[in-house]
């Protein structure tokens, strides 16, 4: 590898992270971005939603890189949660391998290497058309007893590396168990969803599924609830969310107006305050939510999926690990999601179209994965210059001004 295309890449390579540092750092600060970047602060009421433009908005800092830094493990766990933990420790342990790994490379290796014969023919004078390979291991004389110091080093970053994950695996593994102990006990550890429930004609889904647990889980089983189709349900609750989230903002921004009028788009007709107005309108769908909910609970249309609940979280594992049925496609259980991940509308699903929408799944990630590597290659590759000039003549230049802009 040539000084002056490893130069290169490292330019391009710093150029990309300053480019989406900056971007990060202005879009969290945008209002329409609060619910990727701060959903929890969002939803406690914690974070100030104002829409008035502000021009800090538009200028990156790193004010929340040192925010971030500075928070301790246990504010990190009650702020963000367990993952955003698990995730700095990450950071911490990479840090902690690369510096051990570059102490050694740097003030052992590197001196090592440098004691070869090759060096005396490199022209410093015109170092950035030089090879790196002069600093490598292949500038150690052939038969030199120091080649050993290269196997010991590989030997102690390796033996470091396995120390500092078995370390970090079992702080995390306590850290986990000791969060889940301390956690108040949820409705869905103790639940699981079956889905593709065979039902005979003339019985109904949920006696069905009363009878097959009764039977092959008598000690565990507590009971059940079937799904039911619940579409101008779903829509009135989802009504229900947008309106309560203007009221919500209409409240807490004392720059938003207040009053409307009641008739032609707002021009004319008696002013409306806009908060008994929503008020009412909550109130309304209110009442309907629960007309909705007793037609659904008398004549509802049952859907062949129901989520299944257990005495204890013990119960829950056995009856989700075990196939229930000779038919892999019957009784199909998994965990049964948190109550606001739940998507209603998938129930109502065949296992054929769960079964695609899985692969869809797999391909693009597949396929953002190839997408990826494209950028990666054509960075690696300019790695080899000589390539370069042979495939592509006219960045010569190119690559010739951004080198001496590099140097300067």
């Amino acid at each position: 590898m040539l000084v002056s295309a490893l130069l290169t890449s490292l330019g391009i390579n710093s150029g990309l992270c300053v480019l989406f540092f900056t971007l990060y750092s202005i879009l969290r600060k945008q209002p329409s971005n609060y619910e990727v970047y701060m959903p929890k602060l969002l939803a406690e009421g914690e974070s100030n939603t104002s829409s008035i433009f502000n021009i800090e908005r538009l200028i990156p800092s790193p004010d929340w890189v040192k925010t971030a830094w500075q928070l301790t493990e246990d504010d990190l766990l009650s702020s963000s949660g367990l993952d955003a933990v698990v995730f700095m420790r990450l950071i911490n342990f990479s840090l902690r391998v690369f510096l051990f790994a570059g102490v050694i490379g740097v003030f052992v290796l590197l001196p090592i290497n440098c004691s070869g014969n090759q060096l005396e023919y490199v022209d410093f004078t015109d170092l950035s058309n030089n090879s790196l390979d002069v600093f490598t291991i292949s500038n150690v004389n052939n038969g030199s007893s120091k080649l050993w110091i290269h196997f010991v080093a590989v030997y102690l970053v390796t033996i470091f590396v396995c120390c500092l994950l078995y370390y970090e695996y079992k702080y995390i593994s306590q850290r986990r168990i000791d969060y889940f102990l301390s956690s108040k006990p949820q409705p869905h550890q103790f639940t699981i969803l079956v889905r593709s429930i065979p039902v005979s004609a003339g019985s109904g889904v949920s006696e069905k599924v009363d009878s097959f647990f009764r039977e092959y889980h008598p000690s565990t089983y507590l009971s059940h609830i079937v799904v039911r189709r619940t579409n101008k349900l779903q829509s009135l609750i989802n009504d229900a969310k947008k309106l309560y989230t203007r009221l919500i903002h209409l409240q807490s921004d004392p720059n938003q107006q207040k009053y409307k009028r009641s008739s032609c788009f707002g021009l004319f007709g008696r002013k409306v305050n806009l908060v008994d107005h929503y008020e009412k309108k909550l109130e309304d769908i209110e009442e309907n939510v629960r007309m909705e909910q007793s037609e659904v609970s008398l004549a509802g249309e049952e859907v062949r999926s129901a989520f299944v609940s257990f005495k204890s979280r013990y119960g829950a594992a056995v009856a989700l690990h075990l196939q229930q049925s000779t038919n892999p496609t019957h009784w199909v259980t998994e965990q049964a999601p948190e109550p606001h991940d739940v998507y209603w509308p998938f129930f109502s699903s065949s296992f054929l179209r769960r079964w695609i929408s899985k692969l869809v799944v797999i391909l693009a990630c597949i396929l953002l994965t190839v997408l990826f590597l494209i950028p990666v290659v054509v960075v690696q590759g300019l790695t080899n210059l000589n390539q370069l000039e042979v495939w592509f003549p006219f960045l010569t230049s190119v690559l010739t001004m951004l080198l001496f802009s590099l140097l300067m």
